[in-house]
């Protein structure tokens, strides 16, 4: 076999047997097939699409690139979520110790910045000394000593994705439903996990944009986890407008802290509480959903889930101060506000536009040797359908290099529709598959 034939086959619209999908993946995730073969097959596969033997073909040789955890020894059930991405999504850092806390195991692989979206590693990252490179001896004594781990893909865990996922954000390659399924499954089902909720976006700052998008990619996702035997669920969220009221590394990790204190944005703390409710469900806490989300409150409340959330930053090898102290984190040394051009209502925001203006001051990357800004990011001021008067903020940008702030300035203004009436007011959940 020839990778420049399997790229030509894809690119004609051919269909490529298990065998061919294994060579190409093992061949990539050993050094054997360069950068530029796998980028090419990668859009020639974007642009023609994979059927279901191809998708599980796909899916398989990616999750046995590498090791496939056997966590049985452990007691309890392995539950996990992944979201597939948005501008302030900032969920993870919030849900695994709520659900930790309340008595489940969650091995978290998570990834970096894709595209305009924020990464659960670099979000991490921005605290002093947080390690998500464990071994998977390190991962599975922290999932011993405090119910949780959050870690990338490594040289053992799913490393076909790991390199991959970091080629497609940066070759126009992230947003197909198939390698997006095979990537999120493959290190999701690499964790040895029983359960699985995945949070799919919707909407201008997803890269589903339409409803019907993203219910094509949950039920993809869900017909991927049953046929693997495990219990799955596909929720899917709102993300025609930023997550919280932060996107950002540093910042966001702020935000988490104040939802694990029992604040923070309505908006962030109501989908935390419905996600950690069906991980409660899934993985045999609870009775109904109902009751997942009343114990996911509790563990807010009790401050039992900001608790796990320091004992997991200390396992990891980060400064636990930062929980108390938030403003420790990494802060921007400037500051500029993006004011309304005129009064009215916010009757819309190009969520993806404003994604990648906080790629450009430096909070997510362009090319895969970029390094992040952990300062870097934006506030916003208002929401869909909020009233605003001329020259009141919409949102500020934070930033250290102005390197690009003129342009990144630019998108956000130009993200923001300001009308006479306010829009109808978006469901935070549109659906759920697979309950």
């Amino acid at each position: 076999m020839r990778a420049v034939d399997l790229i030509r086959r894809k690119r004609d619209s051919g269909i490529l047997s298990p065998e061919e999908i294994r060579f190409l993946i093992d061949g990539y995730t050993r050094g054997d097939i360069p950068d530029y073969q796998m980028a090419a097959w990668l859009m020639a596969a974007w642009i023609r699409g994979l059927n279901p033997a191809e998708l599980a073909a796909l899916t398989e040789a990616m999750l046995h690139s590498g090791e496939v955890l056997d966590l049985s020894d452990l007691p309890g059930q392995k539950v996990d979520k992944h979201s597939t991405g948005g501008v302030g999504d900032k969920t993870s850092l919030i849900l695994a110790p709520i659900v930790a806390a309340g008595g489940l195991l969650v091995p978290m692989i998570s990834g970096r910045g894709l595209g305009h979206t924020g990464g659960t590693l670099d979000k991490l990252e921005s605290i002093a000394g947080f390690n998500v490179n464990l071994s998977i001896a390190q991962f599975r004594d922290a999932l011993r000593a405090c119910g949780c781990a959050l870690i990338g893909q490594t040289a053992e865990i799913a490393p076909a994705d790991k390199k991959i996922y970091a080629l497609r954000d940066v070759t126009g390659t992230v947003d197909s439903p198939f390698l997006i399924c095979a990537s999120i499954m493959s290190k999701k089902l690499a964790e040895g996990i029983d359960a699985l909720v995945l949070d799919v976006k919707t909407g201008s700052g997803a890269f589903m944009k339409k409803l019907e998008d993203a219910e094509y990619l949950a039920g993809l996702m869900v017909e991927t986890g049953r046929r693997m035997g495990k219990k799955i669920v596909a929720l899917i969220t709102d993300m025609e407008q930023p997550l919280g009221r932060t996107a950002g590394n540093a910042m966001e990790v702020a935000e988490c802290i104040e939802v694990l204190n029992g604040g923070g944005p309505a908006d962030l703390r109501e989908l935390c509480i419905e996600l950690a409710g069906w991980m409660f469900l899934l993985g045999g806490r609870v009775p109904g959903v109902g009751e997942g989300r009343r114990l996911a409150e509790e563990m807010i409340a009790s401050g039992r889930a900001r608790d796990r959330f320091r004992d997991i930053i200390r396992q990891q090898g980060g400064d636990v101060r930062i929980v108390d102290e938030p403003e420790r984190l990494p802060h921007a040394k400037r500051k500029l506000d993006i004011p309304a051009p005129s009064a009215g209502y916010i009757a819309g925001i190009d969520c993806e536009q404003v994604g990648i203006a906080c790629v450009m001051l430096g909070a997510g990357r362009e090319k895969k040797e970029d390094a992040i800004d952990p300062a870097a990011g934006m506030e916003f001021h208002r929401r869909l359908g909020d009233r605003i008067e001329r020259g009141g903020p919409l949102a500020t940008l934070h930033y250290n290099s102005d390197a690009r702030l003129d342009e990144a300035r630019s998108l956000v203004e130009a993200s923001y529709r300001i009308a006479a009436q306010a829009p109808a007011p978006r469901p935070l959940v549109h659906k759920v598959i697979g309950a």
